[in-house]
């Protein structure tokens, strides 16, 4: 049967004056969406973290510092690179208020200070980074030869250890516990600056680093120097509890995971380790450290 044809005045000839759904052009078409615009998983101004300010999801990296310069943020961090001498300082910017917490140390050391808001600061860095309105620029510290690490103290290795919070964390411990260097493989260390240095809350100033080529080879030669090697290792044949630790040592940590690699595992004098009293007996690597350094300072079984 055929269809009629719609009267005059029917709905059938009538313009559609309904406002055009939201997203949709007049035409049935989708418009594009302008750039204040919010659609299904797009995080608006009420959704940006710390460090989000300033740069919405689809934003570009921020530009990167020159090869030779550093960013330290974050209080901590800031604050120790101001107080130490084995770096030179560059410039600071700061907000208000931060800039009155430093000004005395940025003084004593030359500092200019640039007064900023938060979100130029943020603008500059990671969008996680949490600066606390600080933002210190300066040159790289040098990384220090394997001759030069000390023979009478305690040695961190870390085997494989890349992310750089984690360095961080082990960094600021061993600054906590004095130890003499740490010491990472060139091709799998972190930068030693930005999230690592913020991780490690100062520590990077105080714990020199020894940047090698061959972990296992190093270990060799630390043994030549008399250092007592061991590595921390959840199925060691023995505690570190019941270990005599002389100095000196070195303690050698591999990465969550997969541990220490077989090469590491066979120059070291012992492998040991972490006894816990609780029902969960893994630990982060950095806690891990925590941990075995603790043990180390008490001595472990006394020795001579």
């Amino acid at each position: 049967m055929s269809q009629k044809p719609p009267r005059p005045g029917s709905r059938g000839d009538r313009p559609d004056t309904r406002p055009p759904a939201e997203g949709k052009r007049p035409d049935g078409g989708s418009r594009p969406r302008a750039s204040g615009d919010r659609g299904p998983g797009d995080r608006g101004r009420g959704d940006r973290g710390q460090g989000d300010r300033g740069r919405g999801d689809g934003a570009s990296r921020p530009p990167q510092p020159p090869p030779d310069v550093a960013y330290l943020w974050g209080t901590h961090a800031v604050v120790e690179a101001l107080g130490s001498h084995r770096r030179k300082l560059l410039r600071l910017s700061a907000t208000e208020g931060a800039a009155e917490r430093v000004a005395g140390l940025a003084a004593e050391r030359g500092v200019p200070v640039v007064i900023v808001p938060g979100d130029g600061i943020a603008a500059r860095l990671p969008r996680d980074a949490v600066h606390q309105g600080l933002l210190l620029e300066t040159r790289r510290l040098e990384p220090i030869a394997l001759e030069d690490v000390p023979d009478d103290g305690i040695v961190l290795l870390l085997d494989q250890i890349t992310d750089p919070h984690n360095v961080g964390a082990i960094l600021r411990t061993a600054a906590a516990f004095g130890v003499s260097a740490l010491v990472m493989t060139d091709r799998h260390a972190p930068d030693l600056s930005g999230t690592l240095a913020k991780a490690a809350s100062g520590g990077l100033e105080h714990v020199p680093v020894a940047l090698v080529v061959n972990l296992a080879r190093t270990l060799d030669k630390l043994g030549e120097r008399g250092f007592f090697r061991v590595g921390l290792d959840s199925a060691g044949e023995a505690s570190l509890d019941d270990m005599e630790l002389p100095r000196p040592l070195a303690l050698v940590l591999g990465a969550e995971g997969s541990g220490l690699r077989r090469l590491t595992r066979e120059r070291c004098d012992a492998m040991a380790r972490l006894d816990m009293p609780g029902p969960i007996k893994s630990l982060n690597v950095s806690n891990a450290c925590a941990v075995a350094l603790t043990v180390a300072r008490l001595g472990g079984r006394s020795r001579p």
